[in-house]
């Protein structure tokens, strides 16, 4: 296996910019992730140490290898930047899609966990989903149903679950 390239910075993750400053930034999911800008190439191998604990990276993946957890991880790196409000937008943005990427893995591994190495489990759990939207949906219709014959009913008259009886009836209809 070749040796992992490091750039002009000297660690994974980092970039240098034409200011001279260097950038941060892990991919996950397919997307890139802009970690923030520092001033020196050793911070922000910080901060990409960081993101990498967050995403339950191996080891040999991390610029420090003495850091032993994410929590000492997250003390050593710095906060990025945030000069104006443009950046704190900006910030706020990066740290909702590290959270979703890390509950999409999250849920990949519940998933795998659930069915192990098998394409035909892919199909048992679209259909149990299936499944499980059709009840809910043919519940939602019996009350509707049963709201609509019954003369003291609680609704009111644009109460939106009126909807699930009129959809019923239209498909029945065509």
């Amino acid at each position: 296996m070749p040796p992992c390239r490091r750039g002009a910075s000297g660690f994974r993750g980092v970039r240098v910019r034409p200011s001279g400053r260097f950038t941060a930034e892990i991919r996950a999911g397919g997307f890139r992730l802009t970690l923030g800008t520092y001033n020196t190439p050793e911070l922000a191998a910080r901060a990409y140490d960081a993101a990498a604990w967050r995403f339950r990276r191996p080891g040999h993946n991390m610029n420090f290898p003495d850091v032993e957890s994410l929590e000492e991880a997250e003390f050593l790196a710095p906060p990025p930047c945030l000069v104006d409000d443009e950046d704190r937008r900006r910030h706020r943005q990066v740290q909702r899609r590290i959270a979703i990427a890390e509950r999409d893995e999250q849920l990949m591994r519940q998933w795998r966990a659930q069915f192990p190495n098998d394409v035909d489990n892919t199909d048992a759990f679209f259909a149990n989903l299936r499944a499980q939207r059709r009840s809910n949906r043919r519940h939602r219709r019996a009350v509707a149903a049963f709201e609509l014959e019954n003369p003291n009913t609680t609704w009111t008259e644009n109460d939106p679950r009126w909807d699930d009886i009129w959809t019923e009836t239209t498909s029945d209809d065509e």
